[in-house]
């Protein structure tokens, strides 16, 4: 067979661009949510530009892609950047190309926004209208400033009822840190431990009983997929059966049934904010400074890598106010 003939058969096995993008990601070490939105983001791209595939394209079309995203899309502008990175990580990681025209790129500039706060009276009327496991997973984001997939991912063997801390494992950017574990929720969360207990037992019965684990650990102890510790401490209600292996598995509780929970339980509370479940780490942190806490304790605790990221928590200090009187009010002075 001659070279010219060998041509369209190589081609035909290079993996598509998809899979090549899949492939960098997974061995660069990105988090699936990170490979989700990328992938996704760059379909979109070349959806936009008519299915021309990406290394026959360049500056141009990615500022023209990100331009319609902001003009006809009206995006915000943390979202113009996510649809930047996937484009840039695309040309730099997978095509291996060099981008002079990068410097020509207008990103997106993101205003700093003052976070929603909800007051303690506010926090404990929303927790009043929460029962069950997803009242405890609210206590423990407003309690140890979990952010919810923390909250969701929980195991175990990361909780330590000795020392009173939470382990968070591959939190935002992939690091661990250690969280509170609040007092007022120690007796809950055993409650709720004691269930997943009797739970696992039940699976193991019948031949269930399994987990999902990082890495490669499964390949390495074929077993701990069914070990105690290594179950999640909100399991969901309902088991899966893992493709690859063949295991009968119970994922942790969906985010989304938290946050539907909590929605619900703020519009009973008739509270006036747009408060989700990421407000009780905001409502978290702005308390922790009320009290007198410094900013570098809360930054360790909300595991933030710089603590310019924890100072936008200082604007909406009510303490700071506390003597200031507005001009206002003197003016009805009798």
């Amino acid at each position: 067979m001659t070279s010219g003939e060998n041509q369209p058969l190589q081609a035909s096995r290079r993996p598509k661009l998809l899979d090549q993008v899949r492939a960098v990601m997974r061995l660069r070490r990105c988090s699936r949510r990170t490979e989700e939105a990328y992938l996704g983001w760059i379909k979109r791209f070349i959806v936009h530009h008519g299915m021309q595939h990406p290394a026959q394209m360049g500056g141009r079309e990615v500022a023209e892609f990100l331009t319609s995203l902001a003009v006809r899309g009206r995006v915000s502008a943390s979202t113009q950047n996510q649809a930047l990175a996937a484009l840039l990580f695309l040309y730099r990681r997978v095509l291996e190309q060099n981008l002079p025209w990068m410097r020509d790129i207008v990103r997106a500039r993101r205003p700093p926004r003052i976070p929603v706060v909800l007051t303690r009276q506010e926090v404990r009327l929303m927790l009043d209208g929460l029962v069950g496991m997803q009242r405890l997973m609210a206590l423990l984001m407003y309690g140890a400033g979990l952010r919810l997939l923390e909250c969701c991912r929980l195991r175990v063997k990361d909780i330590d009822f000795a020392t009173n801390q939470i382990t968070v494992r591959c939190g935002k950017g992939s690091l661990d840190r250690v969280a509170l574990l609040p007092q007022v929720a120690r007796s809950d969360l055993a409650c709720q431990l004691e269930v997943v207990r009797r739970q696992h037992a039940r699976d193991l019965k019948q031949n269930a009983g399994w987990v999902e684990l990082p890495d490669a650990l499964a390949r390495k102890y074929p077993a701990a997929g069914r070990e105690w510790h290594w179950q999640w401490c909100f399991p969901a209600t309902r088991f899966y059966v893992d493709k690859e292996t063949g295991q009968r598995r119970r994922h942790h509780l969906h985010e989304s049934a938290v946050q539907r929970a909590v929605k619900q339980a703020v519009i009973r509370a008739e509270i006036g904010k747009a408060a989700s479940c990421h407000t009780l780490r905001h409502s978290f942190a702005t308390h922790l400074l009320e009290d007198g806490y410094d900013i570098r304790t809360v930054q360790k605790l909300l595991g933030h890598k710089n603590v310019s990221t924890t100072m936008i928590y200082t604007h909406v200090l009510s303490s700071r106010w506390a003597g200031v009187r507005s001009p206002a009010d003197r003016v009805f002075d009798t």
